[in-house]
């Protein structure tokens, strides 16, 4: 993992300066949330990056904890709220691995994260659990058909030199299925193209079923 904080941590600036790469599909996505939002909830984001989308919903909920591994992309996330006045979102330095789960949040979000995560079945045992019951946990992932051929092979190269993040290569069904399998009622799923990551809302029963045992085909775990 140090690889990786220090790739990112590398990176933050000018990941900060970069503009959203699809901004249609980002404000669709926005919206969508923030629909389901109360003004009550707590918000978790793991992986939040800069904070850009924890700032952006931290006007329709009560409190946005937005965590990330790397202290430098999280700078930049404090550095923005404090200068748009934005005094509901906290910026905590922790990996996914590293949070706790004795609290438990209206919604939990994992965007642009699981294909990073090495061990992301056990990160989706996690938004499991830190979803209460009624809560949403809702998703951007990229997946295998949003990855060229040649990128793979570029990923494969540079990962393990830590020039690169490892990646994972998503089946997007069976993603799906995997967190249908923990319990989730898929309430959305949308690509908004080819080449696109896939954008999931799903629902933890009120009723606070206990989790589903895993079944049907796995995910095609190939790191590219």
């Amino acid at each position: 993992m140090a690889d990786a904080v220090r790739f990112w941590n590398r990176i933050s600036k000018r990941y900060a300066a970069s503009p959203v790469a699809d901004e249609a599909a980002y404000r669709r996505k926005l919206a969508e949330t923030q629909a389901r939002f109360q003004p009550d909830w707590t918000v978790l984001e793991m992986g939040c990056g800069t904070g850009n989308t924890a700032i952006a919903h931290a006007g329709h909920v009560a409190q946005v904890h937005a965590t990330d591994f790397s202290e430098k992309m999280l700078d930049h996330g404090r550095e923005r709220a404090a200068r748009e006045g934005v005094t509901n979102v906290t910026f905590d330095c922790k990996s996914v691995a590293e949070i706790g789960t004795d609290i438990q949040y209206d919604a939990v979000l994992m965007l642009s994260l699981l294909h990073l995560v090495p061990d992301w079945r056990a990160a989706l045992d996690k938004a499991w659990a830190l979803t209460r019951p009624g809560g949403i946990f809702v998703s951007s992932t990229v997946c295998a058909d949003s990855v060229p051929w040649i990128a793979r092979v570029v990923l494969r190269l540079g990962a393990p030199l830590g020039l690169l993040p490892r990646v994972t290569a998503f089946d997007a069904d069976a993603l799906v299925n995997e967190i249908a399998a923990r319990g989730f009622e898929i309430e959305e799923r949308w690509k908004p193209g080819k080449g696109k990551a896939l954008f999931v809302i799903a629902r933890r029963p009120a009723s606070g079923a206990a989790k589903k045992a895993a079944s049907g085909a796995k995910p095609r775990d190939r790191s590219s």
